[in-house]
């Protein structure tokens, strides 16, 4: 079945494009919906199809049909694990281990997050007609934290805006190898493909796009490691990974921008196995509900993998400044 509204263009909407005038009225559809909805006829304007920029008169009728969203061809599996943070009708924040992969690819069609997101929310009402949630923003399938995904068609459209408009804020936790020269910093380089290993991101890439990222230094331990707090001004892949490798401070257990781990493993100290993933946490975000309006802020813990290297780090600081 389908929805079916009809409105009628008051002396106040007079001269108001089509497309703006339903975004007014329909407060659930994303203006992205609405403009697919008019081009496929399911508008009329008088009875009549209409284009979205059409300029509307007083006293115009306006016939909206709205389809019911279709499932999804991607498989619900609820034996995938993660923290929820929060959740209501609109929105959906999670806490992603290490190791989880996003959303369904080549090498990874089963066991997602968003496979996982499918199972756990029977209340998803579709984006672009699609049961589905809606993906803004990614993290590798190493890094771990906090994520936000949109429930409703309306609130995938206020995070597109916010990230595009630089309204989110994002803050990771990062253990690296090496101190930086300074406590605090600006990488404002640009990434794109690696020229030659095309799996990979690059500094030094042909063509690129911008990528700004902002760093302090929290701690200095005396193995020549560093906890660092990062927050990215962009989203460009492998982004805080490719820029702290380009300052000499790559992260600890990153495979494809770091350093072997043998250095680490010979001190003393618990740390030989304990690096199995890059040391990189998304550790807050911060936003505009969609919804409600409000400013609103959420924080995963650290995972037990870093807490437990971020010890081990302090007995072996010790040791180092004590001689002993």
């Amino acid at each position: 079945m389908s929805r079916n509204f009809q409105y009628y263009v008051s002396a106040d909407n007079h001269g108001q494009r089509l497309d703006r005038f339903l975004a007014g009225l329909a407060e659930d559809l994303s203006r992205a919906r609405i403009k697919k909805l008019i081009n496929e006829g399911l508008v009329l304007l008088d009875r009549n199809p209409a284009k979205p920029g059409l300029k509307l008169k007083e006293g115009q009728e306006v016939s909206l049909e709205i389809p019911d969203s279709v499932p999804t061809e991607l498989i619900p599996d609820p034996d995938v694990r993660f923290e929820i943070l929060h959740q209501d009708s609109d929105i959906i924040v999670i806490n992603k281990p290490a190791g989880l992969v996003v959303h369904p690819a080549a090498g990874h069609r089963t066991g997602t997050l968003v496979q996982g997101i499918l199972a756990l929310c029977t209340d998803l009402a579709g984006i672009g007609g699609e049961l589905r949630p809606g993906i803004v923003h990614r993290l590798d399938k190493d890094t771990s934290g906090v994520m936000v995904a949109a429930k409703t068609d309306k609130a995938h459209q206020g995070f597109v805006d916010q990230f595009k408009e630089g309204l989110i804020e994002k803050y990771y936790l990062a253990i690296c190898r090496g101190w930086p020269k300074a406590d605090h910093g600006l990488i404002d380089s640009p990434i794109g493909r690696h020229p030659v290993r095309r799996k990979e991101m690059s500094t030094r890439a042909r063509s690129s796009r911008s990528a700004i990222t902002k760093w302090e230094v929290l701690k200095r331990f005396g193995l020549g490691v560093s906890l660092l707090r990062l927050n990215i001004l962009t989203g460009r892949t492998h982004q805080i990974r490719v820029h702290l490798a380009s300052i000499g401070c790559p992260i600890l257990g990153d495979r494809v921008y770091g350093v072997g781990l043998g250095w680490l493993n010979k001190r003393k100290g618990s740390f030989k196995g304990l690096v199995n993933r890059q040391m990189l946490h998304a550790a807050r975000i911060s936003f505009t509900h969609p919804a409600s309006g409000r400013r609103v802020t959420f924080d995963a813990p650290l995972p037990e993998d870093m807490a437990q290297m971020l010890k081990e780090l302090e007995t072996a600081d010790i040791d180092v400044k004590t001689g002993g």
